[in-house]
């Protein structure tokens, strides 16, 4: 080996295993990305284009100077399970996640391969990382949702329903840290009198089963936890909502694009395009373990005026006011 090549090996050795950097052809770095999403929603494309975008900008381009192999899984742990140990077999020099079992099972396959993850609400009570400011593993990335968010989404819901008495919490524990996302809700949900019920869901039938149940007494609604069963399942949810006439607050703005009612998140293209970020100073050299899992920080409240009028709600001038965006 020669002296400067030694050196090279040397100061990466913290970054990347030496496997995965003695593989590379050409000065060709290898990217894996395992999504929890569907490949062919539109959803999923545009993250990834803005991920792609990130990258280019600074510097690397597909079939150039870098390779990047894709894996989608959605819904079955299985799946992330078989997907995780491919890509992981493959020595990437960093991997990109997206969702909390995702990351989670490739953390179980590689305690080396570097691993940025996206779509992540509790990194910390999941396992992932150390703190925020000091992941200390082989993990980094960008944080989904402040603690708590699941309060603001009850307030919002009871702001622009006041007759609210019951919210289902809908989510598939097996997908997100649901316990993470309920509590909060229930630190916010005896101030505004609103009695929560949990409502696992992981597939369409549990969706249906749980919305027909909210709606058989009066004065229900619905909190919409961000996971892949509830996105996968998007429109069955927005028209159960609208044929029950139940208000809904959803954790994407798509959700409300597509009909919902209202939605209160983060800007998910943003974080894609920030990942890349940090997905281009790993490439570089730096350590996931001194990388901070970057806090969002803004949110966007977006608001459908059609839905409301059509579930028969008037829209609060205070809650309209603070609306970054507004469906007709």
């Amino acid at each position: 080996m020669r002296r400067r090549d030694f050196i090279s090996l040397l100061g990466g050795a913290a970054a990347w295993p030496m496997a995965a950097r003695a593989q590379q052809p050409s000065g060709i770095r290898r990217i894996g990305v395992l999504m929890g999403f569907a490949e062919e929603d539109p959803e999923t494309k545009a993250r990834l284009a803005g991920f792609r975008q990130s990258l280019e900008r600074l510097g690397w381009s597909e079939g150039r100077n870098i390779r990047i192999d894709y894996r989608f899984a959605v819904g079955s742990p299985d799946k992330f399970q078989a997907f995780a140990k491919e890509l992981v077999a493959l020595q990437p020099d960093v991997i990109f996640a997206s969702t909390t079992p995702v990351a989670a099972v490739l953390q179980r396959q590689s305690r080396t391969i570097p691993i940025v993850f996206v779509n992540v609400s509790d990194p910390i009570g999941s396992g992932l990382v150390a703190s925020l400011a000091r992941p200390g593993g082989n993990l980094t990335g960008l944080l989904l949702y402040e603690e708590g968010i699941t309060g603001k989404w009850l307030a919002m819901l009871k702001e622009i329903a006041p007759q609210l008495e019951r919210a289902a919490v809908i989510a598939n524990p097996k997908s997100t840290p649901y316990d993470y996302f309920l509590r909060a809700a229930e630190v916010r949900a005896a101030s505004l009198a609103v009695k929560l019920v949990p409502s696992p869901a992981e597939n369409a039938a549990d969706i249906e089963r749980v919305i027909e149940s909210v709606a058989r007494e009066p004065n229900g609604g619905l909190v919409l936890i961000p996971d892949s069963a509830s996105i996968l399942h998007r429109d069955l949810v927005i028209a159960l909502a609208a044929r029950h006439r139940l208000p809904a607050v959803y954790p994407y703005r798509f959700f409300v694009a597509a009909g919902g009612l209202m939605s209160y998140d983060t800007d998910l293209l943003d974080q894609y395009r920030q990942a890349g970020s940090y997905v281009d100073r790993i490439l570089r050299g730096a350590a996931p373990a001194d990388l901070p899992v970057q806090a969002p920080t803004k949110y966007q409240l977006v608001l459908n005026l059609k839905t409301a009028k059509a579930l028969g709600l008037d829209v609060p001038p205070s809650l309209l006011a603070r609306a970054d965006e507004a469906i007709e």
